[in-house]
């Protein structure tokens, strides 16, 4: 059975002090809450990784990189590795995040060089895959994402070293989200595609991300095939964030 996975991911938000309140805060209820039926990652800016390791670090919640490298090392001034990553208290690292592959130019083949990096610094890798509007109203969001599954994905990936993320790129941040049926319809396709990639297809993890938010976040996290979210501006508020993971009771 797929344990919900809720996923919060700061992007470029978040100094020290703030970062240390927020991880606490969120840590505190994780402690208080006993047995809960999902697990939690905290993906902040790479400058808030140690601060939030510190803070969390008592409590059962996990930390993430929000990018690294297709190599381990070198000459890449103002890239992150894996390895540091891993070093730095982190279980994850998001890759092909969509404001990577359209702020940043990253194509598939990019995002399953730094996915199967992340593996071999012993991460899971959170593949992110999500169509643009224009995509969706050809009629191509499912073809799309099929080919980007199939090119994002590493050789080696499992249900224990990867997580799909499916995003929308015209529901992030914009408060617009698919249809249930429209997300269920995905998600099902993206299993079907895992099969002919990954052993044991029905164990991998496969997020939801885009607008999440606690008015919504019960009637996307029942949807089968939808194993957790992916949350954005969401996961800066713990009332908020808490909120969405508690849907998974």
């Amino acid at each position: 059975m797929r344990r919900k996975f809720i996923v919060g991911n700061w992007k470029m938000h978040g100094l020290r002090e703030g970062g240390a309140t927020l991880a606490s805060d969120l840590a505190g209820r994780m402690l208080g809450a006993g047995p809960v039926a999902f697990d939690m990652l905290l993906c902040p800016p790479a400058t808030l990784l140690h601060t939030v390791a510190q803070a969390v670090a008592d409590a059962p919640v996990k930390v993430g990189g929000q990018d690294c490298h297709g190599k381990d090392s070198g000459a890449h001034t103002g890239d992150i590795g894996a390895p540091m990553l891993a070093d730095a208290g982190c279980s994850h690292v998001i890759v092909g995040h969509s404001e990577r592959r359209q702020g940043h130019g990253e194509l598939s083949a990019d995002v399953k060089a730094k996915a199967a990096a992340a593996h071999r610094a012993g991460l899971v890798a959170i593949v992110c895959v999500g169509e643009t509007e224009a995509e969706r109203d050809a009629g191509r969001a499912m073809d799309v994402i099929a080919r980007m599954i199939d090119d994002s994905v590493p050789d080696g990936a499992t249900a224990a070293n990867t997580v799909v993320a499916y995003e929308p790129v015209w529901a992030i941040g914009t408060g617009r989200t698919p249809t249930p049926g429209d997300v269920a319809a995905m998600h099902s396709m993206i299993r079907r595609r895992l099969a002919t990639l990954v052993d044991q297809p029905d164990a991998v993890r496969i997020l939801y991300g885009g607008s999440v938010k606690p008015d919504n976040a019960a009637s996307l996290l029942h949807i089968d095939d939808v194993d957790g979210a992916l949350v954005g501006g969401a996961s800066l508020k713990a009332d908020e964030f808490w909120a969405i993971a508690e849907t998974c009771r």
